[in-house]
């Protein structure tokens, strides 16, 4: 008997953040059905690398505009649907933040303590990638003192 093969979806997404008074905060919105925390993600677009694609994504997700890092942060599986996606995680310093964006009526958003961020996320590998940028970020930012 011939398993069925799943073919694997690729995404990517970003943490959109800011430095406020000297502490991270990071850029949450909810899916459209308003019912979780995520981050800005989608499918990568044909002819777009992971990086840029993911800039696209904040943009008409969140209404963010930045420059995403091209260092990928990790990366994370999760099924919806039937379907497996695999996100390639980036992050965007947020230089903008428009009230006028493609999926403002359909989403909420919230800037968060990174702390709480990393609660109100569900699934335990993109804990992990939050956790990962936290302790870089608490790092780089002692060491700059």
């Amino acid at each position: 008997m011939r398993r069925k093969v799943t073919k694997v979806l690729k995404q990517s997404g970003v943490i959109p953040y800011r430095e406020k008074d000297g502490k991270i905060e990071i850029l949450l919105i909810t899916t459209r059905d308003r019912q979780e925390w995520v981050i800005p993600k989608g499918g990568i677009v044909n002819g777009m690398t992971p990086p840029a694609s993911a800039a696209k994504e904040a943009w008409e997700e969140a209404g963010v505009i930045g420059q995403v890092d091209d260092n990928e942060l990790g990366t994370y599986k999760y099924r919806k649907r039937g379907k497996i996606y695999r996100v390639k995680m980036y992050l965007l310093p947020v230089e903008r933040v428009s009230d006028y964006y493609p999926e403002a009526d359909k989403r909420y958003r919230r800037w968060l303590d990174a702390n709480q961020a990393i609660k109100l996320i569900k699934k335990d590998s993109l804990k992990r990638i939050f956790k990962g940028f936290l302790q870089a970020k608490v790092h780089s930012c002692a060491s700059s003192l």
